[in-house]
């Protein structure tokens, strides 16, 4: 802990160090929307629900390529990774398990049905920014959205044309390129990336790491009254690992690969000062595939293969609706089609889906807000879900805001059906949620320091599990048995001078108990009733500090602290598993920008970039068995062409 406060002092301390040397810098920034959680553009501060928006430019400038290391700075959520670049890497939000977060890219889900996604490989390339609603969001996303809805919004390509390239190299080998452009004009825009990564991980071998990257989007307006668009995202990932199941190098051949293609088509048309229909047309093609085959002596001589595909196919219509009386609403219906195939199944999965939800402020300070939806699915039937919100503007700073809501998460094609190695379930009911929550959010000091507090609390039930115990072989392995409850609060503190200097504090303090541990029994098992959920730490705390020194120089630093955790450290047979506590862990990371040329018409601009990771080399796991990555030093440059 005193390395976390030494580190957070020298963190802030970038703040009166560039004060003292500012130099007049531009400022100008685009007004931040939000998009998830109303599914219309609106301003943060003019909602209820808990949202953050992390600004692409933001993430570029401080050379952070994963989605996941921008997640980290989020209050309520915990990023879990196994070790280096490209490992499996999990997000819990507000104590919620691992697939308890909807993700989508451009409004199109690629979370395996059931709820899973791997971040270890999607990248930060044309992102315009990312949203990051905590609490249910299964009214107006449906399943999976029990403790959160992540979305990746693409630029859209505005003003005139301008293109960069990007490359970095430093730490574990690893190498970055990436070219990227975008434009546009009155009559809509367009972007484009293209980026590859390569690293040789950090285990001694077997431990290369790949990622292609492309996106793009093109939308046009062809009057003042329609829009319409569409968007792509893929990339194409593998990842070598020579560890075992207990985290011990010793395979020299087996790997992962991970290919993901998100398409969007969207549009929409204003009918009437009062209504605006929209459409939405969505594709996401997922194929997980892992190879190994035999080593040398004395290696591991077992070989294997598996590979599953998967695709989602949806269709979504709805209404928006601004009626008189400060009245704005939202109506919709749709549509998705689930396909799996593994090589021995080829599944099939329906659901319609049904919601509404409207704003009212009856009112001149009071804005309330009600919604609901019906999910009809055609393994687990019908499932009702709804939110309830309340937003006071109680001065001409201050927002007091409080919601009640419900969540889902669809079982998984596994649990669901046969598979060669267990029997599903038919009849399985989805797991569900039931959420709280309360905040405040205070401007002080003319808006240049915000305030914000959250209190929340989170019962799931019905948590799904397996059991070799059956009466008979044909009987299904899988169960809605288990429960847990979370409860927490969520504190930030934002800096916001007029001078291009930034700062945030973020503190969550999260409680989480295992309230019917299922079939579950033992020290080692997952879940022990009266103990807290795995891999949720009890305190958090990210402290970040953003300076422009002068107009060629910007400086940046992140303190990360995470506190003790319960893991499970995995033992060869027969020794016993056994239930550990992970210590806490406390990185820093730094970041530095010098400008050499200022990009100009006819005149391109180059950066020179430099950041280290985990500058104190702090040798800690995130996972029990895995080390996380140490000190990383990288250099770049980037140039761009107006």
């Amino acid at each position: 802990m005193i390395r976390a406060s030494l580190a957070a002092v020298a963190c802030l301390g970038l703040v009166p160090a560039v004060l003292a040397a500012q130099e007049p810098a531009d400022t100008t920034r685009l007004a931040e929307i939000v998009v998830t959680a109303t599914q219309y553009p609106t301003t943060p501060d003019s909602v209820a629900a808990t949202v953050s928006v992390i600004r692409g430019d933001d993430l570029r400038a401080r050379g952070i390529h994963f989605v996941a290391d921008a997640l980290r700075e989020i209050p309520g959520a915990q990023v879990v990774q196994d070790g280096p670049y490209g490992s499996t890497t999990s997000l819990f939000v507000r104590g919620g398990e691992s697939d308890y977060v909807k993700v989508l890219v451009d409004g199109v889900p690629v979370n395996q049905p059931g709820g899973y996604f791997d971040f270890g490989s999607l990248t930060t390339d044309n992102v315009e920014r990312i949203e990051v609603l905590r609490g249910p969001g299964s009214v107006l996303y449906g399943s999976d959205a029990i403790a959160g809805v992540v979305q990746i919004v693409t630029r859209q390509g505005r003003g005139g044309t301008t293109a960069g390239a990007t490359g970095e190299a430093g730490s574990f080998s690893t190498a970055r390129l990436e070219g990227s452009a975008q434009g546009g004009g009155d009559w809509g825009g367009w972007s484009a990336s293209a980026s590859r990564l390569t690293s040789d991980g950090t285990y001694a071998f077997n431990n290369d790491y790949g990622n292609t990257s492309l996106t793009g989007r093109l939308g046009v307006r062809p009057d003042d009254r329609t829009e319409a668009g569409v968007s792509a995202r893929w990339y194409d990932a593998v990842y070598h690992f020579p560890t075992d199941f207990i985290g011990t190098p010793v395979d020299h051949d087996q790997h992962t690969a991970d290919r993901t293609l998100a398409v969007a088509v969207d549009g929409s048309r204003r009918l009437s000062s009062a209504v605006e229909a929209q459409v939405l047309l969505g594709r996401s093609d997922m194929t997980a595939r892992y190879e190994n085959q035999p080593d040398p002596a004395p290696g591991p001589s077992d070989a294997s293969s598996s590979r599953t595909d998967v695709d989602r196919t949806s269709a979504e219509g709805r209404v928006q609706l601004r009626l008189p009386a400060t009245v704005r609403g939202v109506a919709g219906a749709a549509f998705e089609q689930q396909h799996q195939n593994d090589g021995t199944t080829d599944l099939d999965r329906d659901n319609w889906g049904f919601y509404a939800q409207a704003t009212a402020s009856p009112l001149q300070r009071l804005q309330l807000t009600a919604g609901g939806r019906l999910d009809d699915n055609e393994k687990f039937g019908t499932h009702w879900t709804y939110r309830a919100s309340a937003l006071a503007f109680a001065a001409a700073h201050t927002r007091v805001r409080a919601s009640v809501g419900t969540g889902f998460k669809e079982p998984s094609f596994f649990e669901n059906f046969d598979s060669p190695f267990s029997v599903g379930n038919p009849d399985l009911k989805p797991e569900r949620s039931f959420s709280v929550e309360g905040g405040l959010d205070q401007d002080l000091l003319g808006e240049h320091l915000g305030i914000g507090v959250t209190v929340f609390s989170q019962q799931f039930r019905d948590l799904i599990q397996f059991t070799f115990l059956t009466a008979s072989p044909t009987d299904p392995n899988y169960f809605n048995v288990a429960a847990a409850d979370a409860t927490g609060v969520e504190a930030t503190l934002h800096v916001r001078p007029s001078a291009p200097v930034q700062g945030s504090i973020s503190y969550t303090h999260l409680s989480t108990e295992v309230t019917d541990a299922g079939f579950d029994s033992g020290e080692a098992a997952t879940f022990v009733e009266g103990d807290r959920l795995l891999r949720r730490p009890d305190d958090a705390v990210t402290v970040r500090a953003d300076a422009t020194v002068t107009d060629r120089v910007r400086l940046g630093a992140t303190v990360e602290w995470v506190g003790s955790r319960d893991d499970i450290r995995f033992a060869p047979f027969p020794e016993p598993s056994q239930r550990v506590t992970l210590p806490s862990y406390t990185t820093l990371n730094l970041s530095a920008t010098a400008t050499l040329l200022h990009a100009r018409p006819g005149t391109p601009g180059l950066d020179l970039t430099a950041r280290v990771e985990n500058l104190f080399d702090e040798d800690y796991e995130q996972v029990a068995g895995y080390p996380a990555r140490g000190r990383g030093l990288f250099v770049g440059a980037s140039a761009q062409v107006p």
